[in-house]
């Protein structure tokens, strides 16, 4: 029997969009720290970074996840004022960070080999 309500945009249950909004979040971590690896940034500068790289990320996104990153002590901050309001926090990586960055760097090399490898795969077919 079909199922009616499959098709090209949901197959099992999985939407297009939902799935890449999981693969997008899934990389978002590592772009956050890749950013913070160029120097200190306040949220609203990550912000723009990755809007620059068309990566879209909202700030209801971007500030639990930083907040987290920060309570597992890859990121630290600082306080520093602003000529145009309140003081601004900047966020930047800890050492426990910058050596986090490098092993998920490593490890995303290798997924996007793999992942490459198979969609070839699947072009054979």
């Amino acid at each position: 029997m079909v199922n009616s309500e499959n098709s090209a945009s949901t197959q099992g249950g999985f939407e297009k969009a939902g799935a890449q909004a999981q693969m997008r979040k899934g990389v978002l971590e590592l772009c956050i720290l890749s950013i913070l690896s160029q120097g200190d940034a306040y949220p609203t500068e990550i912000i723009d970074k990755l809007k620059d790289t068309k990566l879209v990320v909202v700030e209801g996104t971007l500030y639990p996840l930083l907040t987290r990153l920060k309570n597992t002590g890859l990121l630290g901050y600082r306080w520093e004022e602003s000529t145009s309001g309140p003081p601004r926090k900047y966020y930047k990586l800890t050492e426990i960070g910058e050596q986090y960055l490098k092993e998920l760097q490593v490890s995303w090399t290798e997924l996007v080999e793999a992942v490459n490898k198979t969609i070839e795969l699947g072009k054979k077919i």
